[in-house]
């Protein structure tokens, strides 16, 4: 029965991934090669569907936090230590800070979902790490400079790859499995990987909005 619903769901989805990716893609084709150490292929890259590896909603799901990735990245990969450390006044966040910030957010969805940690609940040595980067404000400002855009790539590579990783070992009932969460509303695992991904979203386009404030 299992086996049956999850082919369904995969012709269900292939007669309306056309129209999908046509709505997605549109306006978004960028010329240059993405970095093979990035972890993406071109080819796949703007294809919306179920992936090899995974249940055919994780895939379907891992392939658009793929392409949001994607797209985060050519925003960034060419800013300087300079570019990626400036703020455009004493209350905003560097790009930098961002970048981190995404991959803690990630790491937090991660002890959640996975592990099925409480929010919060995580330990002590976890804070220290991501409690920073995730709440960003004033420490954040002071703490995450210096770094160059391989510094950030490769925390996001290496938070994203377990994501990855973890995804492989469940199925979409899991993905389904709800609690209340936000707001207390009953909140699946889906929505809250869906918020991972358009949390880049949100972000990317602060990062976009900096850039073309940058200092000549």
């Amino acid at each position: 029965m299992k086996k049956r619903s999850v082919n369904n769901a995969r012709r269900r989805f292939m007669k309306t991934s056309g129209l999908l990716t046509a709505s997605m893609v549109s306006g978004h084709i960028y010329a240059s090669k993405m970095n093979n150490s990035i972890g993406y292929s071109e080819e796949d890259l703007y294809l919306i569907g179920p992936k090899d590896g995974y249940t055919p909603e994780i895939g379907t799901l891992l392939s658009t936090m793929n392409m949001m990735r994607a797209w985060v990245i050519n925003t960034v990969k060419d800013l300087t230590v300079e570019q990626l450390d400036f703020q455009i006044d004493d209350k905003s966040n560097s790009i930098g800070a961002m970048l981190l910030h995404l991959a803690a957010t990630e790491k937090y969805y991660q002890l959640n979902t996975f592990q099925g940690m409480e929010w919060g609940t995580w330990g002590d040595e976890v804070k220290a790490k991501w409690d920073v980067p995730s709440g960003l404000g004033e420490e954040g400002r002071k703490q995450i400079v210096g770094n160059d855009i391989d510094y950030y790539l490769s925390i996001l590579k290496e938070v994203r790859d377990e994501t990855k990783a973890e995804f492989a070992r469940r199925n979409d009932e899991w993905l389904m499995e709800s609690e209340p969460f936000f707001q207390d509303m009953p909140t699946n695992n889906y929505c809250k990987w869906f918020h991972v991904c358009e949390h880049e979203s949100n972000h990317r386009g602060q990062m976009k909005f900096i850039i073309k404030r940058l200092p000549e």
